[in-house]
């Protein structure tokens, strides 16, 4: 995998709350994003304990397909996934260990549509994210990730 690029970062400072952009955001190992619900845990799920709460990331293709195939635009925020990656089949990341720019990560599963991200953009997405919503990772290594950044597997 190379020429994977980060597309957008977002992060939402509560539950529900919309989802502010940002050219570069601090990843923190066992914490999460600075600045995101889940680092404070006051996430829709921040109940549920658990490494896949950390980051999640989603391909900027899989977007332009659901308003090809579906006629359904969403824009990178209105997923609610943190990263939006272009040029990275971020499935194929589950179980391995990557980089986002300076972090290092561990894909961990994939982070499908639910009824909370339909109601929150009030579009009907599932159907046309199924197994393609994203990813959940873990993050490894303290660093800043950037708009810009390489996203590269590691051997």
């Amino acid at each position: 995998m190379s020429g994977g690029r980060v597309e957008a970062i977002h992060v939402a400072a509560a539950a529900g709350g919309p989802m502010v952009p940002l050219a570069e955001v601090r990843a923190v190992p066992g914490r999460g994003l600075e600045g995101d619900r889940y680092f404070s845990k006051t996430g829709t799920y921040s109940r549920h304990e658990g490494a896949d709460r950390q980051i999640t990331l989603i391909e900027v293709e899989a977007l332009e397909a659901l308003e090809r195939d579906y006629r359904i635009a969403l824009e990178p925020g209105e997923s609610r996934r943190n990263v939006a990656t272009r040029g990275v089949a971020v499935n194929h990341l589950v179980g391995r260990r990557f980089r986002i720019g300076e972090v290092r990560l561990r894909g961990l599963r994939l982070c499908e549509p639910c009824s909370h991200m339909e109601r929150l953009s009030g579009k009907p997405v599932r159907s046309g994210l199924v197994h393609r919503g994203g990813l959940r990772a873990e993050i490894l290594t303290e660093g800043v990730i950037r708009v810009g950044d390489p996203v590269e597997r590691e051997s």
